[in-house]
Protein backbone atom coordinates (compact mmCIF):
# COMPACT_ATOMS: atom_id res chain seq x y z
CA UNK A 1 0.00 0.00 0.00
CA UNK A 2 1.23 3.75 -0.90
CA UNK A 3 0.28 7.30 -0.02
CA UNK A 4 -2.37 8.51 -2.07
CA UNK A 5 -1.74 10.43 -4.97
CA UNK A 6 -2.42 14.22 -5.48
CA UNK A 7 -6.01 14.47 -6.35
CA UNK A 8 -8.62 16.99 -8.15
CA UNK A 9 -12.32 17.36 -8.28
CA UNK A 10 -13.29 18.54 -11.41
CA UNK A 11 -17.76 19.67 -11.81
CA UNK A 12 -18.72 19.47 -15.06
CA UNK A 13 -21.41 22.09 -15.61
CA UNK A 14 -23.10 21.82 -19.47
CA UNK A 15 -26.02 25.15 -19.80
CA UNK A 16 -27.78 23.52 -22.23
CA UNK A 17 -30.17 19.97 -20.64
CA UNK A 18 -33.66 18.76 -22.25
CA UNK A 19 -35.57 18.58 -18.87
CA UNK A 20 -33.52 21.23 -17.44
CA UNK A 21 -32.17 24.11 -19.35
CA UNK A 22 -29.93 26.51 -16.99
CA UNK A 23 -29.71 23.64 -14.25
CA UNK A 24 -26.12 25.09 -12.97
CA UNK A 25 -27.22 27.81 -12.40
CA UNK A 26 -30.50 27.14 -10.86
CA UNK A 27 -31.22 29.63 -7.60
CA UNK A 28 -30.75 27.34 -4.27
CA UNK A 29 -31.03 29.26 -1.21
CA UNK A 30 -29.57 32.35 -2.38
CA UNK A 31 -26.55 30.86 -4.16
CA UNK A 32 -26.50 28.92 -8.03
CA UNK A 33 -26.34 25.18 -7.60
CA UNK A 34 -23.07 24.49 -8.89
CA UNK A 35 -21.66 26.95 -5.39
CA UNK A 36 -23.27 24.30 -3.15
CA UNK A 37 -21.59 21.44 -5.09
CA UNK A 38 -18.38 23.08 -4.87
CA UNK A 39 -18.43 23.93 -1.82
CA UNK A 40 -19.56 20.77 -0.24
CA UNK A 41 -16.69 18.68 -2.85
CA UNK A 42 -13.94 21.29 -1.25
CA UNK A 43 -14.66 19.55 2.09
CA UNK A 44 -13.08 16.87 0.53
CA UNK A 45 -9.56 16.22 2.36
CA UNK A 46 -7.86 15.05 -0.19
CA UNK A 47 -8.35 17.80 -2.68
CA UNK A 48 -5.31 20.00 -4.22
CA UNK A 49 -8.01 21.75 -6.18
CA UNK A 50 -12.17 21.44 -6.88
CA UNK A 51 -12.60 23.29 -10.31
CA UNK A 52 -15.75 24.10 -12.29
CA UNK A 53 -15.81 23.12 -15.63
CA UNK A 54 -18.84 24.49 -17.94
CA UNK A 55 -19.53 25.64 -21.55
CA UNK A 56 -21.67 28.62 -20.90
CA UNK A 57 -20.33 32.32 -20.49
CA UNK A 58 -23.35 32.69 -18.01
CA UNK A 59 -21.87 30.25 -16.01
CA UNK A 60 -18.60 31.21 -16.45
CA UNK A 61 -19.24 34.61 -15.10
CA UNK A 62 -21.08 33.57 -11.99
CA UNK A 63 -18.73 31.58 -10.95
CA UNK A 64 -16.19 34.30 -11.52
CA UNK A 65 -18.18 36.23 -9.30
CA UNK A 66 -18.55 33.55 -6.19
CA UNK A 67 -14.42 32.93 -6.65
CA UNK A 68 -15.53 29.48 -7.69
CA UNK A 69 -12.29 28.35 -10.19
CA UNK A 70 -13.78 27.93 -13.57
CA UNK A 71 -12.59 26.45 -16.59
CA UNK A 72 -14.34 27.17 -20.24
CA UNK A 73 -14.78 24.17 -22.54
CA UNK A 74 -16.34 22.98 -25.55
CA UNK A 75 -19.64 22.47 -26.25
CA UNK A 76 -19.84 19.51 -28.21
CA UNK A 77 -18.70 17.39 -25.81
CA UNK A 78 -20.62 13.65 -25.78
CA UNK A 79 -20.50 13.42 -22.62
CA UNK A 80 -19.20 15.11 -18.26
CA UNK A 81 -17.08 12.84 -19.05
CA UNK A 82 -15.06 13.89 -21.81
CA UNK A 83 -15.69 17.25 -20.41
CA UNK A 84 -13.52 16.85 -17.13
CA UNK A 85 -10.92 15.55 -19.48
CA UNK A 86 -10.48 18.78 -21.51
CA UNK A 87 -10.17 20.37 -18.18
CA UNK A 88 -8.10 18.19 -16.96
CA UNK A 89 -5.67 18.67 -19.45
CA UNK A 90 -5.99 22.36 -19.12
CA UNK A 91 -4.50 21.72 -15.61
CA UNK A 92 -1.95 19.77 -17.15
CA UNK A 93 -2.88 17.02 -14.56
CA UNK A 94 0.07 14.36 -13.96
CA UNK A 95 -0.76 10.65 -15.35
CA UNK A 96 -0.45 9.06 -11.96
CA UNK A 97 -2.72 11.76 -9.91
CA UNK A 98 -6.54 11.54 -9.57
CA UNK A 99 -8.96 12.93 -11.59
CA UNK A 100 -12.86 13.06 -9.86
CA UNK A 101 -15.50 13.75 -11.56
CA UNK A 102 -18.13 15.40 -9.64
CA UNK A 103 -21.78 15.59 -10.80
CA UNK A 104 -22.72 19.06 -11.10
CA UNK A 105 -26.60 17.93 -10.01
CA UNK A 106 -25.94 16.88 -6.43
CA UNK A 107 -25.87 19.93 -4.00
CA UNK A 108 -26.46 17.74 -1.12
CA UNK A 109 -23.57 15.93 -2.03
CA UNK A 110 -21.59 14.70 1.05
CA UNK A 111 -18.51 15.05 1.69
CA UNK A 112 -17.35 11.38 3.25
CA UNK A 113 -18.51 10.41 -0.45
CA UNK A 114 -15.73 11.44 -2.04
CA UNK A 115 -13.14 10.53 0.72
CA UNK A 116 -14.42 6.68 0.20
CA UNK A 117 -13.89 7.15 -3.97
CA UNK A 118 -10.81 8.13 -3.39
CA UNK A 119 -9.41 5.69 -0.51
CA UNK A 120 -9.06 2.89 -2.63
CA UNK A 121 -6.04 4.36 -4.65
CA UNK A 122 -3.46 4.07 -2.11
CA UNK A 123 -3.52 0.74 -3.74
CA UNK A 124 -1.45 1.97 -6.52
CA UNK A 125 -3.08 -1.25 -8.78
CA UNK A 126 -6.53 0.95 -8.82
CA UNK A 127 -7.42 2.84 -11.62
CA UNK A 128 -10.68 3.84 -11.58
CA UNK A 129 -13.43 3.96 -8.62
CA UNK A 130 -17.44 4.57 -8.34
CA UNK A 131 -19.88 4.27 -5.86
CA UNK A 132 -22.75 1.32 -4.77
CA UNK A 133 -25.19 1.51 -2.22
CA UNK A 134 -27.56 -0.60 -1.50
CA UNK A 135 -31.08 -0.98 -3.19
CA UNK A 136 -34.23 -2.18 -2.53
CA UNK A 137 -36.19 -4.47 -4.48
CA UNK A 138 -38.92 -2.60 -5.98
CA UNK A 139 -36.27 0.06 -6.46
CA UNK A 140 -34.02 -2.20 -8.53
CA UNK A 141 -37.11 -2.97 -10.93
CA UNK A 142 -36.65 0.72 -12.52
CA UNK A 143 -34.47 1.05 -15.09
CA UNK A 144 -33.02 4.40 -14.72
CA UNK A 145 -31.92 2.99 -11.18
CA UNK A 146 -28.43 1.18 -12.39
CA UNK A 147 -27.72 -1.69 -10.67
CA UNK A 148 -24.53 -3.29 -10.54
CA UNK A 149 -22.91 -6.85 -9.62
CA UNK A 150 -19.26 -6.98 -7.97
CA UNK A 151 -16.51 -9.77 -7.28
CA UNK A 152 -15.89 -10.30 -3.61
CA UNK A 153 -12.94 -8.24 -4.14
CA UNK A 154 -15.03 -5.13 -5.08
CA UNK A 155 -14.12 -4.84 -8.22
CA UNK A 156 -17.34 -4.43 -10.91
CA UNK A 157 -18.61 -7.39 -13.36
CA UNK A 158 -21.10 -5.75 -14.93
CA UNK A 159 -23.01 -2.42 -14.40
CA UNK A 160 -26.79 -2.94 -16.08
CA UNK A 161 -30.36 -1.10 -16.46
CA UNK A 162 -32.15 -4.85 -15.43
CA UNK A 163 -32.42 -6.04 -12.14
CA UNK A 164 -29.03 -7.53 -11.59
CA UNK A 165 -28.34 -10.65 -10.40
CA UNK A 166 -31.65 -12.57 -11.73
CA UNK A 167 -33.13 -14.31 -8.64
CA UNK A 168 -33.73 -17.94 -10.36
CA UNK A 169 -33.21 -19.61 -6.90
CA UNK A 170 -32.01 -19.34 -3.80
CA UNK A 171 -31.94 -16.56 -0.82
CA UNK A 172 -33.61 -12.98 -1.36
CA UNK A 173 -30.84 -10.73 -3.50
CA UNK A 174 -29.30 -7.95 -2.05
CA UNK A 175 -29.19 -5.33 -4.87
CA UNK A 176 -26.30 -2.49 -5.08
CA UNK A 177 -27.52 0.84 -6.78
CA UNK A 178 -25.00 3.01 -8.68
CA UNK A 179 -23.93 6.11 -7.55
CA UNK A 180 -22.86 8.08 -10.53
CA UNK A 181 -19.74 9.65 -9.02
CA UNK A 182 -16.36 8.26 -10.39
CA UNK A 183 -12.79 8.58 -9.85
CA UNK A 184 -9.81 8.23 -12.47
CA UNK A 185 -6.02 7.59 -12.79
CA UNK A 186 -5.32 10.45 -15.11
CA UNK A 187 -3.90 8.36 -17.74
CA UNK A 188 -7.03 5.96 -17.65
CA UNK A 189 -9.19 8.69 -17.88
CA UNK A 190 -7.39 9.60 -21.33
CA UNK A 191 -7.83 5.86 -22.58
CA UNK A 192 -11.59 5.72 -22.11
CA UNK A 193 -11.58 8.60 -24.32
CA UNK A 194 -9.38 7.00 -26.67
CA UNK A 195 -11.21 3.57 -26.45
CA UNK A 196 -14.48 5.16 -28.01
CA UNK A 197 -17.97 3.97 -27.26
CA UNK A 198 -18.48 -0.02 -27.12
CA UNK A 199 -20.89 -2.05 -27.77
CA UNK A 200 -22.17 -3.12 -24.55
CA UNK A 201 -22.47 0.72 -23.77
CA UNK A 202 -24.31 1.38 -26.88
CA UNK A 203 -26.97 -1.62 -25.69
CA UNK A 204 -27.50 -0.30 -22.24
CA UNK A 205 -26.78 3.78 -22.65
CA UNK A 206 -24.23 3.50 -19.67
CA UNK A 207 -20.77 4.75 -20.08
CA UNK A 208 -19.04 2.96 -17.56
CA UNK A 209 -19.27 -0.84 -19.53
CA UNK A 210 -16.32 0.95 -21.74
CA UNK A 211 -14.09 0.23 -19.31
CA UNK A 212 -14.87 -3.10 -18.40
CA UNK A 213 -15.38 -4.22 -21.99
CA UNK A 214 -11.84 -2.88 -22.66
CA UNK A 215 -11.00 -5.09 -19.66
CA UNK A 216 -10.06 -2.00 -17.19
CA UNK A 217 -11.42 -2.73 -13.88
CA UNK A 218 -13.48 -0.38 -11.81
CA UNK A 219 -13.55 -0.77 -7.92
CA UNK A 220 -17.10 -0.34 -6.34
CA UNK A 221 -17.14 1.21 -2.92
CA UNK A 222 -20.66 0.40 -1.12
CA UNK A 223 -21.57 3.77 0.91
CA UNK A 224 -24.04 4.27 3.62
CA UNK A 225 -24.67 7.72 2.65
CA UNK A 226 -27.03 8.88 0.30
CA UNK A 227 -27.57 12.11 -1.95
CA UNK A 228 -30.34 13.33 -3.80
CA UNK A 229 -29.69 14.59 -7.48
CA UNK A 230 -32.14 17.36 -9.50
CA UNK A 231 -33.60 16.26 -12.52
CA UNK A 232 -36.13 18.61 -13.42
CA UNK A 233 -37.14 22.10 -11.72
CA UNK A 234 -39.53 20.67 -9.65
CA UNK A 235 -37.10 18.65 -7.91
CA UNK A 236 -35.62 22.05 -6.24
CA UNK A 237 -38.70 22.46 -3.29
CA UNK A 238 -37.12 19.45 -1.71
CA UNK A 239 -33.46 20.33 -2.15
CA UNK A 240 -34.05 23.44 -0.42
CA UNK A 241 -36.03 22.50 2.58
CA UNK A 242 -33.16 19.69 3.25
CA UNK A 243 -30.91 22.50 3.45
CA UNK A 244 -32.74 25.13 5.56
CA UNK A 245 -32.82 21.85 8.08
CA UNK A 246 -29.37 21.80 8.27
CA UNK A 247 -28.09 19.88 5.09
CA UNK A 248 -26.83 22.83 3.60
CA UNK A 249 -22.62 23.68 2.79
Amino acid sequence: MNTIPNCFGIIPARYHSTRFPGKPLADIDGRPMFWHVFKRAGRCRYFQKVILATDDPRIFSAAEKLAVPVLMTREDHPSGTDRVLEAAEKLRIPADAVVVNIQGDEPLLKPQMLDELIAPFADNSVCVTTLAQKLASAAAQNPDRVKVVTAKDGRALYFSRSPIPFRRSGPEISYLGHIGLYAFKMETLRRFQQIGSGRLESIESLEQLRLLEAGIDIHVVVTPYETIGVDRPEDLADILQRIRKGNGP
